[in-house]
């Protein structure tokens, strides 16, 4: 039986989506952030190092990196499904997007959070400006023009299909948490319709709504 270490409001969401679509049997244990700095419990050190979600153990092998997760759910699990045939076009595009989305993608979004928690931090007075201005200009600076440049790449690639990399995918799967913060932090920022079309795709998978089920919404 595969157990899934599940965060609430993390990335191990798409871990229990993608066992639903295999259709795998599996156990959560539930884990609950801290109240006040939003981080994962110590109690996952136990099952992994760094002390991170998601994490899976299987006959008795510990997996960590939502990417390698489902990779590897795919390839021993999936028989053929969820995954472009090896050798072609889909399948390059596949490899790139199981990595863009938390290689590239996923930094500017996790710094426009850092950002925020910092300008709505409860600090001094006399430092409160100080830490706006800081924050301010990161986004001014990086993360904005970022996003708007990862916005217009989104964008395109899902007007060239409605999945990134042909039929629906695991690399679909992988997506999902970074484009869901597209919608949140950066929807003023580029064009959001398409964005927004593959997020209504994704909620009508009913292996989705039976992650959130079992999960709660990702974030």
């Amino acid at each position: 039986m595969i157990t899934v270490h599940h965060l609430e409001t993390s990335r191990s969401h798409r871990v229990l989506w993608m066992l639903e679509e295999l259709g795998l049997p599996y156990e959560v244990v539930r884990y609950a952030r801290d109240k006040k700095t939003f981080l994962a419990p110590k109690a996952l050190r136990d099952v992994h190092p760094l002390g991170k979600s998601p994490v899976i153990t299987d006959d008795g092998q510990a997996y960590a990196e939502s990417g390698a997760i489902l990779e590897y759910l795919v390839e021993r699990h999936g028989g053929g499904r969820f995954a472009p045939a090896p050798g072609t076009p889909e399948f390059t595009r596949y490899r790139y997007f199981m990595h863009y989305a938390e290689g590239s993608l996923m930094t500017p979004l996790l710094m426009k959070f850092v950002c925020e928690r910092v300008k709505s931090a409860p600090l001094p007075f006399f430092i409160k400006p100080v830490a706006r201005r800081i924050a301010d200009g990161v986004g001014q600076q990086f993360t904005d023009p970022n996003l708007r440049q990862h916005l217009a790449f989104v964008d395109a690639e899902l007007a060239r299909a409605p999945w990134f990399a042909g039929d629906f995918s695991a690399a679909d799967v992988q997506m999902s948490y970074p484009i869901n913060g597209l919608l949140s932090r950066a929807a003023d920022l580029g064009p959001i319709d398409r964005v927004r079309e593959f997020m209504t795709r994704i909620r009508e998978r009913p292996a989705y709504r039976r992650a959130v089920e079992r999960g709660g919404e990702p974030m």
